[in-house]
């Protein structure tokens, strides 16, 4: 177990921003792990956890506390179960699985982070959400003192959430494990209108495994989602904003906005998402609320690529960023009466 004092923590993060911790630990075992979250919480020290550092938003001040990096590996494939340590690269293990011929995860490529992010955030994309495959999550309870496993409905998924996002202060997940499918080496049924469309498919289709993977990346790749030093579109989080969730009643008033500001003929993105609530798009509402693909005159601005991403273009710092976020946010509140929630986790700020 390593450890450092007054440790940089934003090259460990895909912004590249942050100031430093007051002590970093870097674990490599599950045992290392619990102990490093013992001792803090023992002493009552802060505890940060890092792992991929894909959706963290670190203060220019740094974290006053200890940062545990959780650098576990581990990939177990048994028939169509596989099992994943939590510091696992989460794109390789998906390169893992479609190499053995299994579908389920085969449209979350190319997604940075570690594998124990994944139901933290129930990570989703191209119409897929870890919650479809997971069924088991074994973590260190802090409250309890001890290892639990917590099946999948007792993980109270939903989209972007979890138990573990909803108590973020109980919860260390130190292992995944996932159900796939073995359907004869071809992907699970296309769901994602973009993706089917780029596969040369309809909607519900299966298609090989290696061409699903590959035409996802190809997508992300194309809207700066997928981590290259060389590209600052990829210096982000990914998306920014979840995809807003609307009541009936907060729905008509959104749509009438829509109307008066852009017209009659303009329909915004609406998508069921249960219980008579509407999804729509934050990357649209960006958009049409006047914040196109690179806006912005600082080091933190609008990918180039994508609407929903921020990006520091190189020498940004946190404030610059959340000023960027602020404007953004208060944009489409005034144009749409919206209010756009972040995803990333923020540390120490907040907007």
């Amino acid at each position: 177990m390593q450890v450092l004092h007054d440790a940089p923590l934003a090259p460990l993060t895909t912004f590249r921003l942050g100031g430093p911790a007051t002590r970093l630990v870097t674990a490599t075992t599950d045992a290392e792990v619990i102990s490093a979250v013992r001792e803090a919480d023992d002493s009552g020290t802060p505890l940060l956890l890092i792992g991929g550092g894909s959706n963290l938003v670190i203060g220019d001040k740094g974290f006053d506390g200890t940062a545990l990096r959780i650098a576990t590996r581990g990939v177990e494939l048994r028939g169509t179960t596989l099992e994943l340590a939590a510091g696992e690269v989460w794109t390789d293990a998906v390169a893992r699985t479609v190499e053995a011929g299994l579908a389920g995860i085969e449209c979350l490529a190319g997604i940075p982070g570690s594998a124990g992010a994944t139901p933290i955030q129930n990570v989703g994309a191209y119409g897929q959400e870890v919650s479809s495959t997971i069924t088991e999550v074994i973590a260190y309870d802090r409250r309890a003192g001890e290892t639990v496993t917590l099946t999948n409905e007792e993980c109270a998924f939903s989209y972007r959430h979890s138990r573990f996002k909803a108590d973020p202060e109980r919860y260390v997940v130190l292992r995944v494990r996932f159900e796939l499918e073995d359907a004869d080496g071809l992907s699970a049924p296309v769901k994602y209108a973009e993706a089917a469309r780029a596969l040369g498919a309809e909607p519900g289709d299966r298609v090989p495994l290696a061409d699903a993977r590959e035409t996802v990346l190809k997508l992300r790749a194309g809207k700066g989602m997928v981590l290259d030093p060389e590209d600052h579109d990829s210096w982000s989080a990914g998306s920014f904003f979840t995809n807003p969730i609307l009541t009936g009643e907060q729905f008509a008033a959104f749509h009438a906005r829509v109307r008066e500001r852009l017209g009659d003929g303009v329909e915004p993105p609406a998508y069921p998402a249960g219980e008579g609530r509407t999804k729509t798009s934050a990357a649209w509402l960006i958009d049409k609320a006047g914040f196109t693909k690179g806006y912005g005159t600082g080091p933190a601005r609008i990918s180039t690529k994508h609407t929903l991403a921020l990006t520091n273009r190189g020498g940004a710092t946190t404030e610059d960023l959340l000023a960027l976020a602020r404007e953004v946010v208060a944009g489409v509140h005034e144009a749409f009466g919206v209010t756009l929630v972040n995803e990333p986790v923020t540390v120490g700020v907040s907007l």
